[in-house]
Protein backbone atom coordinates (compact mmCIF):
# COMPACT_ATOMS: atom_id res chain seq x y z
CA UNK A 1 0.00 0.00 0.00
CA UNK A 2 1.42 3.78 -0.90
CA UNK A 3 0.73 6.81 0.87
CA UNK A 4 -1.82 7.57 -1.41
CA UNK A 5 -4.24 5.67 0.17
CA UNK A 6 -7.56 6.22 -1.36
CA UNK A 7 -10.73 4.79 0.80
CA UNK A 8 -10.63 1.88 3.20
CA UNK A 9 -12.80 -1.26 3.34
CA UNK A 10 -13.78 -3.06 6.68
CA UNK A 11 -15.12 -6.16 8.06
CA UNK A 12 -17.99 -5.73 10.62
CA UNK A 13 -18.09 -8.28 13.52
CA UNK A 14 -14.40 -9.41 15.08
CA UNK A 15 -13.35 -5.71 13.18
CA UNK A 16 -15.33 -3.02 14.32
CA UNK A 17 -17.49 -4.34 16.63
CA UNK A 18 -18.19 -7.40 19.14
CA UNK A 19 -21.15 -9.16 17.57
CA UNK A 20 -20.35 -12.37 18.18
CA UNK A 21 -22.46 -13.29 21.38
CA UNK A 22 -25.58 -13.56 19.52
CA UNK A 23 -23.90 -15.54 16.40
CA UNK A 24 -22.28 -17.51 19.36
CA UNK A 25 -25.51 -18.58 20.65
CA UNK A 26 -27.28 -19.50 17.67
CA UNK A 27 -24.68 -21.33 16.53
CA UNK A 28 -24.95 -23.56 19.53
CA UNK A 29 -28.81 -23.84 19.65
CA UNK A 30 -28.59 -24.76 16.28
CA UNK A 31 -26.01 -27.22 16.36
CA UNK A 32 -27.29 -28.62 19.40
CA UNK A 33 -31.18 -28.93 17.67
CA UNK A 34 -29.41 -30.82 14.84
CA UNK A 35 -27.98 -33.03 16.92
CA UNK A 36 -24.46 -32.10 16.03
CA UNK A 37 -21.32 -31.90 18.66
CA UNK A 38 -20.86 -28.65 20.60
CA UNK A 39 -18.53 -26.21 19.45
CA UNK A 40 -15.93 -23.74 21.49
CA UNK A 41 -16.82 -20.14 21.26
CA UNK A 42 -13.06 -19.93 19.10
CA UNK A 43 -13.92 -22.45 16.52
CA UNK A 44 -17.28 -20.23 15.93
CA UNK A 45 -15.59 -17.26 15.40
CA UNK A 46 -13.13 -19.43 12.83
CA UNK A 47 -15.70 -20.84 11.18
CA UNK A 48 -17.31 -17.40 10.71
CA UNK A 49 -14.12 -15.84 9.96
CA UNK A 50 -14.26 -17.95 6.97
CA UNK A 51 -16.99 -17.32 5.17
CA UNK A 52 -20.74 -18.66 5.29
CA UNK A 53 -20.08 -21.55 3.52
CA UNK A 54 -17.71 -23.02 6.53
CA UNK A 55 -20.69 -22.76 8.81
CA UNK A 56 -23.47 -24.05 6.41
CA UNK A 57 -21.13 -27.01 5.56
CA UNK A 58 -21.33 -28.08 9.20
CA UNK A 59 -25.13 -29.47 8.22
CA UNK A 60 -24.51 -31.21 4.97
CA UNK A 61 -27.60 -31.86 3.59
CA UNK A 62 -29.92 -29.66 6.15
CA UNK A 63 -27.78 -26.68 5.98
CA UNK A 64 -30.57 -24.93 4.18
CA UNK A 65 -33.17 -25.49 6.70
CA UNK A 66 -29.94 -24.81 9.79
CA UNK A 67 -29.78 -21.62 8.10
CA UNK A 68 -32.65 -20.51 8.34
CA UNK A 69 -32.79 -21.90 11.93
CA UNK A 70 -29.26 -19.43 12.69
CA UNK A 71 -30.69 -16.70 11.54
CA UNK A 72 -34.01 -17.00 13.19
CA UNK A 73 -32.76 -17.36 16.64
CA UNK A 74 -29.52 -15.08 15.45
CA UNK A 75 -32.38 -12.18 14.78
CA UNK A 76 -33.50 -12.39 18.51
CA UNK A 77 -30.84 -10.57 20.09
CA UNK A 78 -28.57 -8.97 17.32
CA UNK A 79 -28.85 -5.80 18.68
CA UNK A 80 -28.34 -6.15 21.91
CA UNK A 81 -25.39 -4.85 23.84
CA UNK A 82 -23.60 -3.80 20.40
CA UNK A 83 -20.38 -3.11 21.94
CA UNK A 84 -17.32 -1.01 19.83
CA UNK A 85 -14.09 -2.96 20.21
CA UNK A 86 -10.82 -1.19 21.10
CA UNK A 87 -9.95 1.53 18.88
CA UNK A 88 -12.57 1.19 16.22
CA UNK A 89 -13.78 5.00 16.83
CA UNK A 90 -10.53 6.38 17.12
CA UNK A 91 -9.34 4.82 14.04
CA UNK A 92 -12.92 6.19 12.34
CA UNK A 93 -12.10 9.33 13.39
CA UNK A 94 -8.94 9.85 12.12
CA UNK A 95 -10.20 8.18 8.78
CA UNK A 96 -13.01 11.15 8.78
CA UNK A 97 -10.28 13.80 9.91
CA UNK A 98 -8.01 12.63 6.37
CA UNK A 99 -10.83 12.39 4.49
CA UNK A 100 -9.99 8.84 3.77
CA UNK A 101 -13.87 7.32 2.86
CA UNK A 102 -14.92 4.43 4.51
CA UNK A 103 -17.26 1.44 3.47
CA UNK A 104 -18.42 -1.62 5.39
CA UNK A 105 -18.08 -4.98 3.53
CA UNK A 106 -19.47 -7.65 5.47
CA UNK A 107 -20.80 -11.38 5.25
CA UNK A 108 -23.59 -10.04 7.84
CA UNK A 109 -27.13 -9.60 6.23
CA UNK A 110 -27.56 -5.91 4.65
CA UNK A 111 -30.08 -4.88 6.69
CA UNK A 112 -28.97 -6.47 9.98
CA UNK A 113 -25.28 -4.58 9.78
CA UNK A 114 -27.35 -1.25 8.85
CA UNK A 115 -29.11 -1.62 12.18
CA UNK A 116 -26.30 -2.57 14.10
CA UNK A 117 -24.57 0.78 12.63
CA UNK A 118 -27.34 2.92 13.02
CA UNK A 119 -27.67 1.66 16.85
CA UNK A 120 -24.29 1.89 17.31
CA UNK A 121 -25.03 6.03 16.00
CA UNK A 122 -22.13 5.19 12.99
CA UNK A 123 -23.94 4.44 9.59
CA UNK A 124 -23.62 7.84 8.33
CA UNK A 125 -20.05 7.85 8.84
CA UNK A 126 -19.00 4.50 5.91
CA UNK A 127 -20.20 5.84 2.24
CA UNK A 128 -21.51 2.35 1.75
CA UNK A 129 -22.39 -0.29 3.75
CA UNK A 130 -22.12 -4.08 1.64
CA UNK A 131 -23.73 -6.71 2.97
CA UNK A 132 -24.77 -9.90 2.43
CA UNK A 133 -28.09 -10.06 -0.34
CA UNK A 134 -29.55 -13.15 -2.72
CA UNK A 135 -27.55 -13.22 -5.66
CA UNK A 136 -24.64 -11.14 -4.66
CA UNK A 137 -21.30 -13.28 -3.43
CA UNK A 138 -19.82 -13.04 0.03
CA UNK A 139 -16.16 -12.83 0.90
CA UNK A 140 -13.64 -14.67 0.14
CA UNK A 141 -15.10 -13.67 -3.48
CA UNK A 142 -14.25 -10.34 -4.31
CA UNK A 143 -16.98 -9.11 -5.62
CA UNK A 144 -18.60 -7.13 -2.18
CA UNK A 145 -15.19 -5.40 -2.00
CA UNK A 146 -15.36 -3.85 -6.01
CA UNK A 147 -19.41 -3.30 -5.26
CA UNK A 148 -17.80 -0.82 -2.28
CA UNK A 149 -15.05 0.56 -4.77
CA UNK A 150 -17.55 1.46 -7.04
CA UNK A 151 -20.13 3.06 -4.65
CA UNK A 152 -17.68 5.20 -2.78
CA UNK A 153 -16.77 8.63 -4.05
CA UNK A 154 -17.71 8.13 -7.65
CA UNK A 155 -15.76 5.01 -7.88
CA UNK A 156 -12.23 4.29 -6.51
CA UNK A 157 -9.64 2.24 -7.74
CA UNK A 158 -9.01 -1.19 -6.18
CA UNK A 159 -5.63 -0.92 -6.28
CA UNK A 160 -5.90 2.07 -3.81
CA UNK A 161 -7.75 1.28 -1.30
CA UNK A 162 -7.13 -1.10 2.23
CA UNK A 163 -8.85 -3.70 3.38
CA UNK A 164 -9.35 -4.45 7.09
CA UNK A 165 -10.80 -7.82 8.60
CA UNK A 166 -10.18 -10.53 11.33
CA UNK A 167 -10.97 -13.22 8.72
CA UNK A 168 -9.06 -15.84 6.32
CA UNK A 169 -12.23 -14.78 3.89
CA UNK A 170 -11.10 -10.94 4.57
CA UNK A 171 -7.89 -11.73 3.66
CA UNK A 172 -8.67 -13.77 0.81
CA UNK A 173 -10.86 -11.94 -0.78
CA UNK A 174 -8.59 -8.38 -0.60
CA UNK A 175 -6.06 -10.54 -2.21
CA UNK A 176 -8.41 -11.82 -5.49
CA UNK A 177 -9.99 -8.13 -5.91
CA UNK A 178 -6.06 -6.62 -6.14
CA UNK A 179 -5.82 -4.92 -2.86
CA UNK A 180 -4.10 -4.79 0.34
CA UNK A 181 -5.55 -6.48 3.08
CA UNK A 182 -4.34 -6.07 6.92
CA UNK A 183 -5.54 -9.03 9.23
CA UNK A 184 -6.17 -8.53 12.73
CA UNK A 185 -4.91 -11.65 14.90
CA UNK A 186 -8.50 -12.50 17.15
CA UNK A 187 -9.22 -15.57 15.69
CA UNK A 188 -6.67 -16.35 13.58
CA UNK A 189 -2.78 -16.37 13.99
CA UNK A 190 -0.92 -13.81 11.59
CA UNK A 191 0.57 -17.36 10.01
CA UNK A 192 -2.98 -18.04 8.89
CA UNK A 193 -3.70 -14.79 7.52
CA UNK A 194 -0.48 -14.25 5.96
CA UNK A 195 -1.15 -17.33 3.86
CA UNK A 196 -4.76 -16.27 2.91
CA UNK A 197 -3.36 -12.90 1.59
CA UNK A 198 -2.76 -10.27 4.26
CA UNK A 199 -0.05 -7.87 3.57
CA UNK A 200 0.28 -7.34 7.47
CA UNK A 201 -0.83 -8.51 10.66
CA UNK A 202 -2.09 -6.50 13.84
CA UNK A 203 -3.31 -7.62 17.23
CA UNK A 204 -5.68 -4.54 17.27
CA UNK A 205 -7.12 -1.51 15.97
CA UNK A 206 -5.08 0.96 17.71
CA UNK A 207 -1.76 -1.01 16.45
CA UNK A 208 -3.43 -0.20 12.66
CA UNK A 209 -4.10 3.25 13.63
CA UNK A 210 -0.83 4.08 14.43
CA UNK A 211 0.94 2.75 11.77
CA UNK A 212 -0.98 4.17 9.38
CA UNK A 213 -0.53 7.95 11.17
CA UNK A 214 3.37 6.72 10.64
CA UNK A 215 2.64 5.89 6.81
CA UNK A 216 0.06 8.76 6.03
CA UNK A 217 1.72 12.71 6.74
Amino acid sequence: MSTQLQGVLLDLDGTLINAFPPIIRAMSKTLAEYGLPAMSEQAIRRHTGRGDCSMAALFGEHKAAASQRFVAIHDETYLDDIQPLSGATALMAWLNKQGIPMAVVTSKGQHRAEAQLEKLGWLADFSCVIGKLEGRAAKPNPEPLLLACAAMEDGLNIHDVLMIGDGEADMQAASRAGCAGWGLTSSFSAEELEKAGAKACFASLDEVLLCLQKKIH
